[in-house]
């Protein structure tokens, strides 16, 4: 996303020794963010922000601190996993967690904490140009905060990921986040709160996920007792033409399951191209299972039926 101009947040005090008349610095063109501190009006950074208002609010709200920062202090927690772009359950409300080495920050709307300097690495972001934890220790932060064990694995799972382009194994579009290795570390760095339900996380990231939806479909799948399907599997026809990836698949068996988010149903282009996958892919002799939000969360025994079917029909 887009970063708000952090050059235009400014401290009530040095506006005053600047000279600023006090009618300008309180006038309704800024915001009053944190005390004593000034910020242009946000409504234009945040309204249909394309990262999504609540998002956009977060980060604006992070971008506005920094001038209240001082040099050992850092966005940390939920913070730091939207300014990572991670997937959440929900977002937080706007307010940062800051985290410091010494004595909890304790100002008026942020969430302050106090972290061993043992269990925390701080990095800078290399396009925000923040300073924050990062991913993998931002991840071991997560242990206490997210109401599902599934989400601390979709967490990890969105660390490890190498975004590619699919059909084309060798180009990938960045580099992953973090590693394996690097979550174990953070984890394993000292007394963390949520320890037990990290360590149980922990084996069961894959890499290669793209989304919170496919880690939850995957684990509900394992959990009732099915193989693991291997995640972000390209399918190529007897010429070796492309046809395309599919979230989830049992190979040997030609059994694709895939995750329908809602802009495969809002956008037509994405649409078309789902069709014509799913075509190419039955005629290959692949069983594609469609699979829902509402499956998830409202009927996931309905998504354990239809592939452990699937399953027993091709063995």
């Amino acid at each position: 996303m887009n970063m708000p101009d952090r050059s235009a947040v400014f401290l009530v005090g040095d506006a005053l020794r600047a000279g600023r008349p006090r009618r300008w610095i309180d006038s309704v063109a800024h915001d009053r963010p944190y005390r004593g501190l000034r910020a242009p009006s946000s409504d234009e950074l945040v309204h249909d922000h394309p990262a999504g208002r609540q998002r956009a609010a977060i980060v604006l709200a992070a971008v506005r601190f920094v001038a209240h920062m001082h040099p050992a202090e850092y966005f940390s927690h939920t913070t730091a996993a939207v300014l990572w772009d991670l997937p959440l359950p929900m977002l937080p409300d706007a307010r940062p967690h800051v985290s410091v080495p010494g004595r909890a920050p304790r100002l008026r709307g942020i969430h302050g904490h106090q972290i061993d300097p043992a269990l925390s690495r701080v990095v800078t972001h290399s396009r925000l140009g923040l300073r924050l934890a990062d991913p993998a220790t931002t991840w071991a932060m997560l242990g206490r905060m997210l109401p599902h064990p599934y989400d601390l694995v979709a967490v990890g799972d969105a660390i490890v990921r190498v975004p590619r382009i699919p059909g084309r194994v060798s180009r990938t579009e960045r580099e992953a986040l973090g590693t394996v290795h690097e979550l174990e570390a953070a984890l394993r760095a000292g007394r963390r709160g949520g320890a037990a339900v990290l360590r149980s996380a922990l084996p069961r990231i894959r890499p290669g996920v793209a989304s919170r939806m496919e880690t939850w479909v995957r684990l509900i799948l394992v959990d009732a007792g099915l193989p693991e399907p291997r995640t972000d599997h390209d399918v190529f026809d007897r010429d070796g033409s492309f046809v395309g990836c599919v979230d989830l698949a049992y190979v040997d068996l030609r059994i694709a399951v895939e995750y329908e988010g809602d802009q495969h149903r809002t956008d037509a282009r994405q649409w078309q191209r789902d069709i014509e996958k799913h075509e190419r892919l039955a005629e290959l002799g692949w069983r594609v299972i469609r699979v829902s939000r509402d499956h998830v969360f409202r009927d996931s025994a309905s998504i354990v039926r239809r592939v452990s079917r699937a399953i027993d029909d091709r063995r």
